[in-house]
């Protein structure tokens, strides 16, 4: 089986994320991760948080805290949340670590010794009232192109330009609120990405003929415009800092390296901390230096898009060294709120923590990856989330499981019932299961979520509809024996279901397994077509229990105490 290295945009330190954040990057990742391993494939995934760049200083200033116990907190915090979600990650770091120091300043000497890296002099705002100088997001203004008048100094949040501090109108600290800004002289590092584009080019020319459209378009459009060269280094205090045997005047003024330098080196370095945890059994570097037999995917939103496919793999090119680049990108569009993007600058939308508070995380994990924001943005509403809740998780698949375990319990008892052999109707049932299988499967493989959620919601109904046919509730009247059958077919389906449902719904899928005395895996193995079709995987005789209803229906008292909450208007 394949080797696959799974990575997901790094969630920003400066706080609990939303679901927006939720859906663009790691919960497609988990569900793909699930997946592969059931297949029978090596899965490594990784993730972190990002915890350097101006944004951490300002939430810590904010906090009244060090920057470092801020981004230890809030490290622990998100990572109990997505413990909550039922996210799977191999390892789940921290760029803040020694590894990723490391590594980056590593990164930063190869690049130096090519001749892609260059001290600048540049002038850069400096504010008189904060006494320093500026970094990008330390600065706040109007965007030129769009007017929003909260736009930071590296990248307006409502459009998505690239900028540069000198371009905001009416600029102010973001420390300070201070307008007391002028110009001055200062030295950075320039990668000197102008050197590399042409290499840059011919690589996306060869590895994303087959990426979605969305990620390979946002990468060409920063190339038609132009690969330029770009500082990266940052005055700042949290940070990589610059070797101090490469450039010892620039280290003893304190330089780091900007975020997105070494943020996405970190997905590296997370590695290696995961490796420097069982060193004896664990070789970071057979997934990142010379790894060919290594299937890389990245998974992000489309913001992320940019760094991850022109400057990161400009950055390893730079290096000489064999790193191993991703194979595919999965990028995603924004998921809307009520009329403007989720967002955690401005608090808008449902955040992860609160999501949890309100129900099971299979609840959001369903609806999110049914309505992913794939070819395009998507909008969240209330009343469209209890429409799928209701329909798809609790009548359809819910509804399904209750009565027909229930309706056997009663009538034959608390062991799965034998009855007649199969006849046409259960022939063709295991034949409709087995496409649908392979449906769902095939969009799994390519990456495409609301497809596969379609299929596995297709796979849910397709019991529904057998016994509603069959209705054993009269059949039991003239026909035992027929009934049981019925009811034997139904309880194979529940166990299927408990295994072809865990990439989207593990904690239920776990529940329907655990439904049978006899299965008691923890990471099910897939099943194929053949087996699916065959509809034999629980024996008459094994004992059974009836579950809890595994989800509640969502009431209109429920929207409404929710809308009111988190402002849907």
């Amino acid at each position: 089986m394949a080797r696959h290295l799974i990575t997901s945009a790094l969630p920003y330190i400066n706080g609990i994320k939303h679901l927006g954040n939720m859906v663009g990057s790691m919960l497609p990742a988990d569900v793909y991760s699930r997946y592969l391993r059931q297949r029978g494939h090596e899965v490594l995934y990784i993730c972190a948080t990002d915890e350097h760049g101006t944004p951490a200083e300002l939430a810590a200033k904010a906090a009244g805290q060090s920057v470092q116990e801020f981004c230890a907190e809030q490290h622990d915090a998100q990572k109990a949340i997505y413990d909550g979600f039922a996210l799977s990650f191999d390892y789940f770091g921290r760029s803040s670590s020694q590894q990723n120091r490391e590594i980056t300043q590593e990164f930063a000497r190869e690049l130096k010794a090519n001749g892609f890296i260059e001290e600048r002099s540049i002038r850069q705002v400096y504010s008189i009232a904060d006494g320093r100088f500026l970094p990008d997001r330390y600065i706040e203004g109007t965007c030129p192109h769009c007017g929003y008048d909260k736009a930071r100094g590296d990248q307006c949040e409502n459009c998505t330009r690239l900028l540069d501090p000198t371009d905001l109108i009416n600029p102010r600290s973001a420390v300070s609120g201070s307008t007391e800004l002028e110009v001055r002289e200062t030295t950075h590092l320039f990668l000197l990405q102008s050197k590399l584009a042409g290499e840059v080019e011919a690589w996306i020319d060869e590895h994303g003929k087959d990426w979605p459209t969305l990620a390979s378009s946002i990468a060409r459009k920063w190339l038609t415009e132009g690969l330029n060269d770009r500082a990266i280094t940052r005055d700042l205090d949290w940070g990589v800092p610059v070797p101090a045997d490469v450039w010892p005047e620039l280290a003893a003024q304190g330089k780091v390296f900007y975020v997105w330098f070494d943020a996405p080196i970190e997905y590296i370095g997370a590695t290696k901390e995961w490796s420097d945890a069982d060193p004896a059994n664990r070789d970071w570097k057979s997934w990142w230096y010379e790894a060919t037999e290594v299937r890389y995917t990245e998974f992000m939103a489309k913001d992320n898009v940019p760094f991850h496919t022109v400057m990161f793999p400009a950055t390893q090119l730079g290096t000489r060294a064999p790193w191993k680049k991703v194979d595919f990108v999965k990028a995603f569009n924004w998921l809307n709120y009520y009329g403007g993007k989720f967002s955690t600058s401005q608090q808008r939308g449902i955040f992860t923590d609160a999501a949890l508070e309100l129900l099971p995380a299979d609840y959001w994990r369903y609806y999110l990856m049914a309505n992913a924001p794939e070819s395009d943005d998507t909008s969240f509403s209330w009343e469209m989330f209890a429409a799928t809740v209701n329909k798809d998780l609790a009548d359809t698949l819910g509804n399904f499981v209750n009565r027909v375990l229930s309706f056997s319990l009663k009538r034959f008892g608390d062991t799965v019932p034998a009855g007649d052999a199969p006849g046409e109707a259960e022939r063709a049932l295991g034949a409709e299961v087995a496409g649908l299988l392979a449906e769902y499967q095939g969009h799994l493989d390519t990456l495409q979520f609301r497809k596969a959620a379609q299929a596995l919601r297709a796979l849910w109904s397709a019991g529904n509809v057998y016994l509603e046919s069959k209705a054993p509730w009269l059949e039991i009247k003239t026909n035992p024996e027929g009934a049981a059958l019925t009811l034997r077919t139904a309880m194979q389906l529940i166990h299927l279901y408990g295994v072809l449902s865990a990439p989207f719904i593990p904690a239920t899928a776990a529940a329907m397994r655990a439904v049978f005395a006899t299965d008691d895996a923890a990471e099910p193995t897939w099943v194929d077509q053949e087996q699916a079709a065959a509809l034999d995987f629980v024996p008459a005789g094994t004992a059974f229990t009836v579950p809890p209803v595994l989800f509640a229906k969502i009431t209109d008292e429920d929207l409404a105490a929710w809308r009111e909450r988190f402002g849907a208007q």
